[in-house]
């Protein structure tokens, strides 16, 4: 069933919304997705602060001619559906993190970072980066470890000196 032309320009705002205002933004490859991973998958990226949308490619390619952006368009094979959010790098880990569960069903096709557009391996190095809490834990555990290290040090000597 062809979709009306004011549904279309609906759908036009929304995807020209998401790229002004996003701060990161994925483009995914849903083909062959359960309904129930994908609905898990919206849940966890709304609990994440990560909007997904469904959009026609049409539609999405001429939202992107719109709004200029480093780089070129990343091909989009399949079905496409954008996730964007205020978090630079959230939108890219949620959706890789089901990427891991769904298998072949689940793919990120490239994305737009900082202005430019990236390639799948790009965004793919960005999905990886841990969360916020898990850097700064790494952080304190590096800053902690020399001064482990130093009262172990000390607590050798007294035991010797004893």
């Amino acid at each position: 069933m062809p979709i009306t032309r004011k549904k279309k320009e609906e759908i036009l705002s929304k995807v020209e919304g998401a790229l002004k205002d996003a701060k990161s933004l994925v483009f995914v490859n849903f083909h062959g997705l359960t309904v129930a991973v994908a609905n898990e998958m919206r849940r966890a990226l709304k609990g994440a602060g990560v909007k997904y949308f469904v959009a026609k490619k049409n539609l999405v390619k001429r939202a992107l001619d719109g709004v200029k952006f480093e780089g070129s368009v990343p091909e989009f094979p399949g079905e496409l559906a954008i996730a964007w959010g205020d978090d630079l790098v959230a939108p890219a880990r949620e959706v890789y993190v089901f990427q891991k569960k769904s298998l072949e069903n689940l793919k990120i096709l490239g994305g737009i970072f900082e202005g430019r557009y990236m390639d799948q391996g790009a965004m793919m190095e960005i999905a990886t980066i841990p969360a916020l809490p898990v850097l700064h834990g790494k952080f304190v555990n590096i800053i902690n470890s020399p001064i482990q290290r130093f009262v172990i040090a000390l607590g050798e000597i007294a035991k010797t000196k004893n």
